[in-house]
């Protein structure tokens, strides 16, 4: 099984001189393998129906229309034809630099939606296929754009537009991506460094209450506020990252990994697992394993 190390890193196009990179194809396949950039990417693809996306541990078959965006340069990602009989697939590539926005910009009451679609974006967000279908005129004026300087603008608005979408879903779990809430509260934070070392063990949601003071119910609503999950979905999503990881780098069954990581059911957990990532535990190590590439 291929590690992380295998991985291919792409070198873009981007010019340190440019503020961003734009590049359109239609094609009848994708053919690029599991790779990860230090750029921001945001990736549109029309005409491809059936063909299976790839970010992190999130592997999904994709509709008519699909937009990522993934802010995060240690989460690998890929699209793969799958069942696609499309010829005229249309995919556009827009790669930005993370210091586009300055951290005083982003920061400012009006970028705030921004930021926090950055945030997400450290895991892969997708958006709705109406809500694509909404901005796919942007997408077509930013390509036919040939002002560099209105092109900016128009890339800025852009974004902006992604990050009032009250849909916008994330796709790896936070475990895999490696990604780090930005959580301000210093007791969430406290909860989460308590669940790196103890997701193997049985979590109960009363002793992760008391262990910041609060009741259960008072706990509950303030973690969902703050996470946008509950608690029992954080957990289970924590553990699905952790899983995966052991799937694509160990040789471990699929018996020792799920008690390993704190399911004590085997038909329990490959029910769980196929719920969230649409496959059997057996079918993510084997896609998984074809979309890598050994370098």
């Amino acid at each position: 099984m291929s590690s992380k190390s295998d991985m291919l890193l792409e070198i873009t196009p981007l010019a340190d001189q440019d503020c961003f990179f734009i590049v359109e194809r239609i094609k009848s396949e994708f053919s690029f393998p599991l790779h990860t950039h230090k750029e921001f990417e945001l990736n549109y693809i029309e005409n491809g129906a059936h063909a299976r996306r790839t970010v992190g541990d999130s592997i999904e078959e994709i509709g008519e229309y699909d937009l990522v965006l993934i802010t995060n340069d240690q989460l690998q990602h890929t699209w793969h034809t799958g069942a696609c009989t499309s010829h005229e697939i249309r995919e556009i590539t827009i790669h930005f630099p993370p210091d586009l926005f300055s951290e005083k910009i982003l920061y400012k009451n009006q970028f705030q939606s921004i930021k926090r679609m950055f945030e997400l974006g450290r895991k892969g967000v997708t958006f709705p296929q109406d809500f694509i279908r909404c901005v796919k005129p942007m997408l077509d004026s930013l390509v036919n754009e040939s002002h560099k300087f209105y092109s900016v603008i128009n890339l800025i608005v852009l974004l902006y537009e992604l990050s009032t979408c009250k849909d916008i879903r994330t796709l790896a779990s936070t475990s895999f991506a490696q990604s780090e809430l930005n959580i301000e509260s210093r007791r969430i934070k406290k909860v989460i460094d308590f669940l790196q070392m103890n997701y193997a063990k049985k979590v109960k949601l009363n002793d992760v209450a008391s262990l910041i003071n609060m009741s259960p119910e008072g706990f509950s609503r303030f973690f969902r506020m703050s996470t946008g999950k509950s608690f029992t979905e954080f957990v289970t999503d924590f553990r699905l990252g952790c899983i995966t990881r052991l799937l694509i780098d160990t040789t471990k069954t699929i018996s020792e990994i799920c008690y390993e990581c704190g399911f004590n059911n085997l038909s329990n957990f490959n029910r769980i697992f196929r719920k969230n990532k649409f496959c059997s535990p057996t079918e993510f190590r084997e896609t998984y394993g074809k979309n890598q590439l050994i370098i």
